[in-house]
């Protein structure tokens, strides 16, 4: 079962960004919603451990869920570059930047393509995030 976990680095009205790494190498860097209070759709997520699931998204396709979040469902780990694009979910990307004047995560695309490759294994796995 592979290990999961995002270690986050800055929270701001910009948003929330990290860096995933797996089986404790760095994977890619990550882009959340900013802290609002774990409110659906506009909020990251709190800090903690929490198991993924694979699941078929009708938008994103095949991705994984994190599950057990309380007063929350349908966060999937996805495609994206800036905050306004999370939708309370987790954005993959291949570096920091910019994207007009917003900030945000860039070569979302490669990063998530790549994320699923490492995990196409598995089914479920552990997630972990630090603060």
């Amino acid at each position: 079962m592979k290990k999961v976990d995002i270690m986050r680095l800055e929270k701001s009205e910009e948003g929330t960004f990290g860096v995933l790494r797996l089986d404790g190498r760095v994977q890619c860097v990550t882009l959340e919603p900013p802290e609002r209070g774990n409110r659906v759709g506009v909020s990251c997520i709190p800090a903690g451990t929490y198991t993924c699931r694979r699941v078929d998204s009708p938008t994103f396709g095949r991705t994984f869920e994190v599950a057990d979040v309380p007063g929350r469902t349908a966060i999937l780990f996805h495609q994206g570059n800036v905050a306004s694009d999370t939708h309370g979910c987790i954005l993959l990307g291949s570096r920091f930047g910019r994207l007009g004047p917003e900030r945000g995560v860039l070569d979302s695309r490669a990063a998530f393509r790549e994320f699923l490759d490492h995990c196409s294994g598995e089914q479920t796995f552990q997630f972990e995030i630090a603060e």
